[in-house]
């Protein structure tokens, strides 16, 4: 058994090296004797002109070829790759593009007044003739501090691409007639 499997090995290692020589084209040969007369060289790569590598090709033509549809020196997976893309591509074109969504905040503000004989109701009036855009007043109401002196929190929805927070805070403090300063009580995203 063992000689048998000795002598498939040395005929397969034979038949391998007459095929990288290009000796035989691969066709499998009569049994050679169990022993080499000469010592095994190491295999190398015979080089070859590239002339002859384009001759080659034109031995097998069973005239599926697409290649005239690709562009020259294209592999097929580089084919199949741009194909993919391509479709990629117009599925995307397809598809309906979806808005982003817009984000909002909700924020609440104290507005403080310089003293307890600041008109409050001017102050809000004052305060809600801001205008810009992607900015919604809510509700205010007036919050006792102390020693009779009231300030204004008021409520606002602002769009946050929009209305910038700290812009909105120094909108408020020029109306330095009325307002001290302004603090942010709550920042809630919508």
């Amino acid at each position: 058994v063992k000689r048998q499997r000795r002598k498939r090995q040395r005929q397969h290692k034979q038949w391998y090296q007459r095929r990288v020589r290009g000796v035989g084209g691969g066709a499998p040969v009569a049994a050679t004797p169990a022993k080499p007369t000469e010592p095994a060289k190491p295999v190398t790569a015979q080089p070859t002109k590239k002339e002859d590598d384009d001759d080659d090709d034109d031995d097998f033509d069973f005239g599926d070829s697409d290649e005239e549809d690709e562009p020259k020196g294209e592999t097929e997976m580089q084919r199949m790759k741009r194909e993919a893309a391509e479709k990629k591509a117009s599925e995307a074109a397809k598809k309906p593009k979806k808005p982003a969504p817009v984000l909002k905040s909700n924020v609440v503000l104290d507005v403080k007044p310089w003293d307890d004989e600041t008109d409050l109701g001017e102050m809000e009036k004052g305060v809600r003739g801001i205008v810009i855009e992607g900015l919604v007043w809510g509700d205010s109401k007036l919050v006792e501090i102390g020693f009779g002196i009231k300030k204004l929190r008021i409520s606002t929805c602002i769009v946050d691409e929009l209305v910038g927070l700290y812009d909105l805070e120094d909108k408020i403090q020029e109306l330095e007639d009325y307002v001290q300063s302004v603090d942010i009580v709550s920042h809630n995203k919508i």
